[in-house]
């Protein structure tokens, strides 16, 4: 498949700057660490159940950014009367297999088919914690279009999906909706692929979401990297930041770029209000399962960055501004 990019080099994408998904001898330093114990991984009991109000979910205000985090990095974005739907997750595990791999610590808070009416999907990339065949096919057989990548459209279209419902867009390319609404594709330090023999075969991004009144930065999966000023030089400042803050290992710091570095790039962004997401939700590193969300609190305050916790399920409207929800101490 050739594809028409700066990026893209005849075989494989690349990124944004010179980046090893992991470094010479990692392979095996990570094999190491899987023989030994590392407390606090998973949570000692599961969490949840979480639910959302979906009667207050039926109205979408016209005039501000309502949020109800849905587990790792999907999320029921309200924006100026839309409603935009982040990588949805519904499966259980993050992984090829049905009986293994990493299994979520509390199912999604919304019944798949109590989700109320969704205007786009947003589609970062096609790893398994991002992309759930199941959950992606089914919302498209209810007519819902999807914004993505570059292959990730056609990935969906090779699963039968309708191909008028998918839009495929490179980075810096833009969607307009009409009434004021753009979407912008814009560039992620990351990687794709479903299994070891597809890497880079698809685009990974990020995407900026602007309504008439508000501007909205949707990181998924990233490591850190200059092009974070650029964006917000060009695109921002956003009312509101979503930003990779877990599943970090100096192992991959190049792709995952964990707390303080979210932080950092919430700044570069200039982010008014940071939301961290892919954390809580996954065992998918090393760390403690809470470790994500305690050093974001510590970095985020020695930079006076504002910080926007819901709980899962929870629908809250960001111009109540800093709101640490505390949810999940009662599960340590």
């Amino acid at each position: 498949m050739n594809y028409s990019s700066d990026h893209y080099n005849g075989k494989i994408f690349l990124n944004p700057v010179p980046t090893d998904v992991m470094g010479k001898g990692s392979f095996g330093r990570i094999m190491k660490m899987y023989t030994k114990i590392h407390p606090g991984r998973t949570p000692p009991k599961r969490l949840g159940p979480f639910s959302a109000d979906l009667s207050a979910l039926e109205q979408t205000p016209c005039d501000t950014v309502r949020v109800t985090w849905l587990g790792h990095s999907s999320t029921l974005l309200e924006i100026d009367g839309k409603k935009f739907l982040t990588d949805p997750l519904w499966y259980q595990r993050a992984s090829p297999f049905a009986a293994l791999g990493p299994k979520r610590f509390f199912d999604n808070p919304i019944p798949i088919n109590q989700l109320p009416a969704i205007d786009h999907i947003l589609l970062s990339h096609d790893h398994f914690d991002h992309l759930d065949k199941d959950a992606i096919l089914h919302l498209l057989s209810k007519d819902l279009p999807v914004i993505t990548m570059l292959g990730v459209g056609k990935r969906l279209i090779n699963w039968g999906a309708d191909k008028s419902l998918v839009t495929e867009l490179d980075w810096w390319q833009q969607k307009e909706l009409g009434n004021g609404f753009v979407i912008t594709a814009l560039p992620a330090r990351h990687f794709s692929g479903r299994w070891l023999n597809d890497r880079f075969s698809t685009l990974w991004g990020s995407f900026a979401i602007k309504g008439p009144l508000h501007n909205v930065y949707f990181g998924a999966d990233s490591g850190y990297y200059e092009g974070f000023k650029k964006i917000g030089d060009k695109l921002g400042p956003f009312d509101l930041t979503m930003l990779d803050s877990g599943a970090y290992n100096r192992e991959w710091e190049s792709i995952h770029m964990g707390p303080e570095n979210a932080v950092q790039a919430n700044v570069d962004l200039k982010g008014k209000l940071f939301m961290p997401i892919h954390w809580g939700t996954f065992n998918l590193a090393f760390h403690p399962w809470t470790e994500p969300v305690e050093r974001v609190i510590k970095a985020a305050a020695t930079r006076n960055v504002p910080l926007f916790l819901p709980t899962p399920g929870e629908t809250r409207d960001i111009k109540d501004g800093a709101y640490n929800s505390t949810w999940w101490q009662p599960y340590m």
